[in-house]
């Protein structure tokens, strides 16, 4: 994994813009429903060329595909496990949480508008079907995955580029958007989970390519758990921490890094989990690097925290410098000032700078507008530019 010598460099969480023709077809693919795959995969192909080109041209250092293949973060994960059917069960992510429960009105509100404002846009109301457990979960997405491969090698080669990186969702995330009904403990259903996800992480990082774990649940739980004490939550993260170490056996750190989140939404967010809470406990992960939510401004200030934690030798942070759930477009001299307050606590070289999550962690619907994502991007840079100048010299 590049460190930053000599400037800081820069990267972002994952998900980018897709074009508006691939929205359908992706969510019908990782729904299961019928899609003209040719079409499709040269679709993919072209987006995947065009948005490394556009990272490569504003400036980004470590890259990837924009996740163009898949509909979401996660739900790319559905096609690619044996074991899964059709339930008439809602996924046990569909819960209120300590927000919804605090703003009710607000969220009924954002719900009503956010389906008017994308009617008329398609692939934007496609809902994914829950599914269940109700069989030996295995991982079969070999063909994808290596597609997803050979589009991001060929695009990078295209490109000059420090590095390219590689999404994959974490067993613990699934854990929690499949109802089981086959294994007999929650322990052995994630066991077969993370045996599963380890043939694709494997496979990204035989590739040569970064592994970049996406993980929100980690600082979510909390609030997707509205009776649960911090020590509740405390206990929950520990075992899943454990789990995720097992699924990520056989790599080694230098070649992982770990992402955790609070989320997308643009919406009243009050009673998230500080990451006082759960820090040393996310630095237990066998990585090589942490990428956090840093520019949220319910978060901003936690950046004190590296005072006192101190980050294991040899680890990187990525802490997000541009907020993916504001719509303002940050200044580069805000970026550059959160930058250096990192490099001041944890050294210069062992910082990346990035944006907090996804600007379009869903392809249903993008909470940032796509002008607006990469015009954050393009702050992200010369934030890092203005930051490298302060921390190594030179003019601006």
């Amino acid at each position: 994994m590049n460190r930053s010598d000599g400037r800081i460099l820069t990267t972002h969480v994952g998900s980018l813009p897709r074009p508006l023709d691939l929205l359908s077809p992706l969510a019908a693919k990782d729904a299961g429903e019928p899609y003209d795959k040719p079409d499709v995969d040269a679709k993919v192909r072209r987006a995947v060329a065009a948005t490394v080109a556009r990272q490569a041209e504003i400036g980004i250092d470590i890259v990837n595909d924009g996740e163009q293949s898949k509909s979401s973060f996660s739900s790319y994960a559905r096609t690619r496990l044996s074991g899964l059917t059709r339930s008439d069960e809602p996924a046990k992510s569909r819960t209120e949480t300590r927000d919804t429960q605090a703003f009710p009105a607000v969220y009924a509100e954002m719900k009503v508008m956010y389906g008017a404002r994308h009617a008329d846009k398609p692939g934007r109301r496609f809902v994914m079907p829950p599914l269940a457990v109700t069989g030996p979960i295995a991982y079969t997405g070999q063909a994808e995955l290596a597609a997803d491969l050979a589009n991001l090698k060929a695009a990078l080669a295209a490109s000059k580029v420090e590095q390219g990186f590689v999404t994959a969702i974490s067993s613990t995330n699934l854990e929690l958007y499949f109802r089981n009904h086959y294994y007999r403990t929650d322990e052995e259903y994630l066991t077969a989970l993370a045996d599963a996800l380890n043939v694709e992480y494997r496979a990204i990082t035989d590739a040569g390519f970064i592994l970049q774990i996406d993980d929100p649940r980690l600082a979510t739980h909390y609030s997707r758990s509205p009776g649960a004490t911090i020590e509740d939550c405390r206990r929950f993260i520990a075992a899943r921490i454990e789990n995720i170490n097992y699924a990520l056996r056989g790599i080694p750190p230098e070649k992982v890094r770990y992402h955790t989140c609070y989320s997308v939404n643009v919406a009243p967010r009050v009673h998230e989990l500080g990451l006082e809470h759960f820090v040393d406990l996310m630095l237990k992960i066998n990585a090589g690097a942490y990428s956090i939510e840093a520019a949220n401004p319910r978060h901003e200030h936690e950046w004190k925290i590296w005072e006192e934690v101190k980050l294991p030798e040899g680890k990187l942070l990525i802490p997000g410098v541009v907020s993916h759930c504001v719509m303002l477009v940050e200044h580069p001299d805000l970026v550059a000032q959160r930058i250096l307050r990192f490099a001041a606590l944890v050294g210069r070289e062992r910082v990346i700078a990035a944006n907090d999550c996804g600007f379009a962690t869903s392809a249903a619907g993008d909470e940032v507008h796509p002008d607006v994502a990469w015009a954050k991007l393009e702050a992200l840079v010369e934030g890092a530019r203005r930051a490298s100048t302060e921390l190594w010299g030179g003019k601006r």
